[in-house]
C-alpha cells in the first residue's frame, strides 16, 4: 500500500502531536507514525504520573507545615489510592482518548514502526507485517523521542533494572529500592517512592545530586531526601550488578547494597537507532544536528524535533519546538524561507539560555536561563544574588518556611539573564521569572511590576532591592 501526505511525524507523543497539529491548522495534510501509546512519554510514563505520585506527599507536607492544619492530619498517605489516582492520569494507559484528538484535529494515524527508506519516504510495518510506504510532499518530522540510557556496569542490564517507566508505572511500592543516578528522575522518584512506604537508597556517582543547578538548590534537595529518610551515597561508583534470590546487589566504591528493585536514573539515550536513518546518510542512534528551524543539517525535508536532537530534553520544550518547526515547514511549503531572526515565530531559541524546568522535589527547584557557574563559563559580566525566600507570603504559606532565591544579572545589560528558586510551591514563580528572562526586562522597569502583597512572588521586590544594596 501507498499512501502520500504532505508531512509525515516519526512518533505519536506531545511533540509529535504538536508537529501534526501546527501544520494541518496550516493548511498541509499530515500523518503520525506511532508503534507504541499515542500520547508518548509525558502522557504515560513521565510528566503526569510522576507528578500524580508526588502531589499526595506535597499537600501532606503542606498541612502539616501549618498549625491548625497540622492537628487535622491524623493519618497517612494512602498508597493504593494515590497509586490508582497516577493511573487515572495516564487513562490506565489506554489512548483511546489521545486518538479521538487526533482524528478530530484532522490528523491521519498509521500504527506501526516507522522507518526512513529514503527522500521524503518512510516505510511503515505493522504488527501483523503488513507494510505501508509513505511519501511526503514537503517534510519528514523525526519526534521519536528519546529512551533511559543504560551505564556500561557489568551484570546491570541483567538483573531486570527499572527504568523511569517502570518507577511511574509500579503497581505497589518495592520494600528496598536503590536508585542509581542523583539528577531529577533520581530525586523525584526517590522522594515519591519513599514517601509510599519504600526504603529509598540513592547512589550518585558525582559529588553532588542535581549536578547542573545552584549549589545551593542541591544542597536542599540532598537535605530534604535525607530528611525524609533517603539514604543519598555521594561520589559513589557503581561497579557492578547481581541477582540472588529475589534481591538485587550492586558493588560499588563504598560497599555493596542490596535492594528488591533498582531504578537506574542516569540520563536519556536518543532514540534514532532503528529508524532508517542512514538511508539518508545520518548516522543511526545519535541526536539529529538542527538549525533552530529544527530542519536536519544537510538533509533539507528533515525536521528533528524534541528529544531526538537532544538541545532540551523536557516536554515543554519539546511542544515549543515543535510549534515552531510546524510554521516552518507551513512557510517552506507555501514557498516562503522563514525568518530566522531571533524570536522569531519560526525559530527555537529559548532552548539556548531560557529553558524553564522544575524539579519536584521537597522542596522544589524552580530555575530559567543562566546559573551563577554557566555565566561565568560564558565570560558574562555578572552578578549574583543570592537570597533566602523570607517574605509575608512564604510566613503564611508555612509555618518555618525555608527556601532561597537566585538571580544572576547581566551587569552590563542589567538584565536577568537566570533564576533559581528553591522552597516550597515555589514552581508557581517560576513563569514570571521566563518572561522577565526571555524579554530581557530591564531591571530599572521591574521596580514598576509591584508584586501582589501577601504573597512569595513579594520576593521579586526583595531581589531588585538587593541588587540596588
Amino acid at each position: 500500500m501507498e499512501q502520500t501526505y504532505d508531512v509525515i511525524v516519526l512518533g505519536a507523543g506531545s511533540t509529535a502531536e504538536n508537529v501534526a497539529d501546527v501544520v494541518v491548522r496550516g493548511g498541509l495534510s499530515a500523518v503520525l507514525v506511532e508503534s507504541e501509546l499515542v500520547g508518548g512519554e509525558c502522557s504515560y510514563w513521565a510528566c503526569m504520573p510522576s507528578k500524580a505520585l508526588l502531589r499526595g506527599t506535597e499537600v501532606l507536607a503542606e498541612a502539616r507545615a501549618v498549625d491548625g492544619a497540622r492537628q487535622a492530619v491524623t493519618g497517612e498517605q494512602d498508597v493504593a489510592a494515590t497509586l490508582e489516582r497516577r493511573s487515572s492520569f495516564t487513562s490506565h494507559w489506554d489512548d483511546s482518548g489521545q486518538i479521538e484528538w487526533v482524528h478530530g484535529a484532522g490528523i491521519e494515524l498509521i500504527r506501526g514502526t516507522g522507518r526512513l527508506a529514503g527522500e521524503r519516504t518512510v516505510v511503515v510495518t505493522g504488527d501483523d507485517g503488513t507494510q505501508t510506504r509513505l511519501t511526503a510532499r514537503h517534510a519528514v518530522a523525526v519526534c521519536t523521542g528519546s529512551t533511559a540510557a543504560m551505564p556500561p556496569v557489568d551484570g546491570l542490564a541483567d538483573v531486570q533494572p527499572w527504568s523511569p517507566r517502570e518507577a511511574t508505572s509500579a503497581k505497589e511500592a518495592p520494600g528496598r529500592l536503590l536508585v542509581l543516578g542523583g539528577g531529577y528522575v533520581g530525586c523525584e522518584m526517590a522522594t515519591a517512592w519513599q514517601a509510599l512506604g519504600s526504603r529509598v537508597t540513592v547512589l550518585q556517582h558525582g559529588e553532588r545530586v542535581l549536578e547542573g543547578a545552584e549549589p545551593a538548590a542541591s544542597d536542599a534537595v540532598l537535605g530534604g531526601l535525607r530528611a525524609a529518610g533517603v539514604d543519598v551515597r555521594l561520589d559513589t561508583e557503581v561497579t557492578a550488578a547481581r541477582r540472588e534470590g529475589d534481591e538485587v546487589v550492586l558493588s560499588t566504591s563504598g560497599g555493596e547494597f542490596r535492594g528488591d528493585e533498582v531504578l537506574v536514573a542516569v540520563g536519556r539515550a536518543a532514540r534514532t537507532g532503528d529508524i532508517g536513518l542512514e538511508t539518508v546518510g545520518l548516522e543511526p542512534g545519535e541526536y539529529l544536528d538542527v538549525d533552530d528551524t529544527l530542519r536536519v543539517d544537510g538533509v533539507p525535508w528533515l525536521y528533528g524535533v524534541g528529544d531526538a536532537n537532544g538541545r532540551r530534553l523536557l516536554t515543554h520544550m519539546g511542544k515549543y519546538q515543535a510549534r515552531q518547526a510546524g510554521a516552518a515547514i507551513v512557510a517552506r511549503a507555501q514557498g516562503e524561507e522563514p525568518d530566522t531572526s531571533d524570536w522569531s515565530p519560526f525559530v527555537a531559541t529559548a532552548d539556548e539560555h531560557a529553558t524553564p524546568s522544575v524539579v519536584f522535589t521537597m522542596p522544589q527547584v524552580a530555575s530559567v536561563g543562566r546559573t551563577a557557574a554557566e555565566a561565568e563559563k560564558a565570560g558574562l559580566a555578572h552578578r549574583v544574588i543570592d537570597i533566602p525566600l523570607k517574605v509575608a507570603g512564604s510566613s503564611l504559606f508555612a509555618d518555618g518556611y525555608e527556601g532561597r532565591a537566585i538571580a544572576v544579572v547581566d551587569t552590563d545589560r542589567e538584565v536577568l539573564v537566570g533564576l533559581t528558586f528553591v522552597g516550597p510551591a515555589v514552581a508557581e514563580l517560576l513563569q514570571a521569572a521566563t518572561i522577565a528572562v526571555v524579554g530581557e526586562v530591564p531591571i530599572r522597569r521591574l521596580w514598576h511590576a509591584v508584586p501582589a502583597y501577601p504573597t512569595i512572588n513579594e520576593i521579586w521586590l526583595r531581589l531588585l532591592e538587593a541588587y540596588r544594596g
